[in-house]
């Protein structure tokens, strides 16, 4: 159901059953699935892909141009795949020319007044909490979760299963698995809770816990942390995800484990 109070260009590609709130407005290049729910006050600007089954809350604007004074008015997208909830007054930001899309893809949940800059990648199944601001060029894999008011650095990757506290400043890449809190940001144990909900075996968090271990405890630097986990660690999916990671990291780790001074 389409309100005659939106407004929906008639280029626009709308799929079956899509409501349309009073006051949204759809641009011509866009493409909704079906099932979505577009609610009052939201603004939907050229190059929006949408799938299946999403809901964008009253104040949420999505595919808007990027805001980085190199953008020329280049044609590119913003592609957000199913079953995406998308709360209040969220912005999401299209691609620049450096990767041509701003992509978010199944069943995540950005909470109030995130925002997502050109250029970023998310996975499936993530949750941003309200306030957290991404600047351009990151990418978060599947299953991360982060905590409200934090902000992300530009270029800076997050993986899967991560956990970060509210309020934190990431300023460098946080391998997969994990948990982080402090200020700068500090490894502060593997995401046990979360990889079980998961379906993770006590035995391959176990792998996971010895291979930060000594990457982060023990007070090697990541070269030596990386030579005594190869060494010392049978090789496993868990183990090989998280060299993967760390030999793409381009900005460089999180800080290691920090023990909290007694007052």
């Amino acid at each position: 159901m389409i309100s005659s109070l939106a407004s929906v260009h008639p280029k626009a590609k709308i799929g079956n059953n899509v409501t349309i709130e009073p006051f949204a407005m759809i641009y011509a290049d866009v493409v909704i699935g079906d099932n979505c729910w577009i609610g009052s006050n939201v603004v939907i600007f050229d190059g929006a892909r949408i799938g299946n089954d999403c809901k964008f809350f009253p104040g949420a604007v999505i595919s808007a141009v990027p805001q980085d004074l190199k953008y020329n008015g280049e044609p590119t997208t913003t592609e957000i795949g199913n079953g995406n909830i998308i709360r209040e007054c969220v912005t999401i930001n299209k691609g620049t020319v450096a990767s041509g899309k701003t992509v978010i893809g199944d069943k995540n949940l950005l909470m109030a007044y995130v925002h997502v800059a050109h250029d970023c990648f998310i996975g499936n199944h993530c949750i941003l909490a309200n306030g957290v601001t991404l600047a351009g060029h990151i990418e978060i894999e599947d299953h991360a979760i982060i905590g409200g008011l934090s902000a992300i650095h530009q270029f800076v990757r997050i993986g899967k299963h991560v956990m970060i506290s509210g309020g934190s400043l990431v300023r460098k890449d946080v391998p997969p698995f994990t948990k982080c809190a402090h200020e700068p940001l500090s490894y502060v144990g593997v995401n046990a809770v979360g990889l079980r909900r998961r379906g993770y075996t006590n035995d391959q968090i176990n792998v996971v816990q010895s291979i930060y271990r000594l990457l982060f405890v023990q007070n090697h630097s990541v070269k030596k942390g990386v030579e005594e986990i190869e060494a010392g660690i049978e090789a496993t999916t868990e183990r090989d995800e998280v060299l993967s990671f760390i030999s793409k990291s381009q900005r460089g780790l999180m800080k290691g484990y920090v023990k909290e001074e007694e007052e």
